[in-house]
């Protein structure tokens, strides 16, 4: 049993893997019940792939999590991120679709320049995306685009309609995902809830005082989510990203503070987590229009 990390580092080298042919140097769709029986490996990819499972039960690790997949669950993978379990000595047969792209394929493309809205790459396996029967067949109508357009002769237009459909899948991906939030609206107010508690006790406890300001890692690490992850729900919940969010506690806890005249200014920055003064005053100007002692003399005349 090999339990070494491999790192596939092109798409034609995972095609050999699986035994499949490598129509496209830089991308790949794979219907992976056509290709061979498998072992288990943990592994990591230089390249983009997305994991449509169709297996009802198979089990992975991302990151240090075990996941048992349900039918119809996409996996968005980003370079280098470390996926699979340890080889067990058995052989299995994948079921499902794999789309890998490197990223010279979309290099200088709209795709290139709009991946960064695509943050489901940044989620855990257990945050994947649970597709609908109806979904599932618009996903993979996507995959079977890009793969025809593979399959065509090359000519002046193959990149961009390759990359089109790319595109296009993973706006589909956004779509699901705005619907998978919405469908678990409350599981989503119940980890809001969790964040409000966690950011009241952070700062109750003195711990902004000692650590500084809680950040969006490790506010979305203590509700066991990936910061991207995290980073939507909050957004699609409260309509402001989990930044401002942090900040506008700051602030509501600021103005209490102030307020009390046996504090400076300079004591307030220190107790909320600023390492420097002049960034408390910074931020709170901006949100509030007034200065921390601006506020604190108009409230002494009201």
């Amino acid at each position: 049993m090999d339990n070494q990390l491999l790192n596939i580092e092109t798409v034609a080298q995972y095609n050999d893997l699986l035994g499949v042919e490598t129509l496209h140097p830089l991308v790949s769709v794979v219907d992976l019940s056509k290709a061979r029986p498998m072992r288990h490996m943990r592994h990591t990819f230089s390249f983009y792939v997305i994991f449509l499972k169709d297996e009802k039960n198979c089990e992975l690790t991302y990151g240090r999590q075990r996941y048992d997949y349900r039918k119809g669950s996409v996996v968005c993978l980003s370079p280098g991120q470390v996926i699979g379990i340890e080889d067990n000595g058995e052989e299995f047969q994948p079921k499902g679709w794999a789309l890998c792209f490197d990223a010279e394929l979309i290099r200088g493309t709209q795709l290139g320049r709009n991946m960064g809205e695509y943050t489901f790459f940044s989620y855990e396996v257990n945050e994947a995306l649970h597709l609908s029967e109806s979904e599932r067949h618009v996903f993979v109508d996507c995959l079977e685009k890009i793969n025809a357009e593979l399959g065509h002769a090359a000519d002046r237009l193959s990149k961009r309609l390759i990359t089109n459909n790319i595109e296009l899948l993973l706006n589909y991906c956004l779509r699901f995902y705005e619907r998978q939030f919405t469908t678990r609206e409350p599981v989503n107010r119940d980890i809001l809830m969790r964040f409000e508690s966690l950011l009241d006790q952070y700062f109750a406890g003195g711990k902004a005082r000692e650590e500084g300001l809680p950040t969006v890692k490790f506010c979305a690490g203590e509700l066991f989510l990936s910061p991207g992850y995290f980073g939507d729900l909050i957004k699609k919940e409260t309509g402001k990203s989990a930044q401002t969010y942090i900040q506008h506690k700051v602030i509501g806890l600021a103005k209490e503070l102030i307020l009390n005249p046996a504090s400076s200014i300079t004591q307030v920055a220190y107790e909320l987590g600023f390492q420097y003064p002049q960034h408390f005053t910074r931020l709170f100007k901006r949100m509030v229009g007034q200065t921390p002692q601006e506020y604190r003399n108009r409230k002494k005349t009201t």
